[in-house]
């Protein structure tokens, strides 16, 4: 199973304060070992939302809004991709992390294409397939 770990926001990233030195060695070392337990598929931090912009579909034209974004606990700064056999098991990697006080992440499964049952027809999975072929390569 996938799961998106999704870091949240505070007060800190969305100002744009990078982490330590300190920080950056332990979050280093907590990736190089889920990597070589094969857990670790893709991670990332974000820049705050004032480098951002956030588009919102209506009826009519696409409406576009440029950050900073306001109530930093719905933010991201930055995410997991992982692989695991459970939820519990995406539980017990991340208790690992090198957080210190008060940083809040959220787990979610990703969905897999036996998930949307019918509706993807072999057309559809095939090109879905396809695609993950090619992104790949980039």
């Amino acid at each position: 199973m996938r799961f998106m770990v999704i870091v949240k926001a505070d007060k800190n990233s969305e100002a744009g304060v990078m982490p330590s030195t300190e920080m950056l060695t332990a979050m280093g070392k907590f990736n190089e070992e889920m990597v070589k337990a094969g857990v670790m598929l893709a991670g990332e931090g974000l820049h705050p939302t004032s480098k951002g912009a956030r588009i919102k579909y209506s009826r009519k034209q696409p409406g576009e809004s440029h950050g900073p974004f306001a109530g930093t606990s719905d933010l991201v700064a930055g995410f997991w991709l992982i692989q695991v056999k459970s939820l519990e098991g995406a539980i017990e990697w991340m208790k690992r992390a090198p957080f210190d006080g008060g940083a809040e992440i959220e787990i979610r499964q990703v969905f897999d294409a036996e998930d949307f049952g019918e509706a993807l027809t072999p057309e559809l999975r095939e090109q879905e397939t396809r695609l993950r072929a090619q992104a790949g390569k980039k």
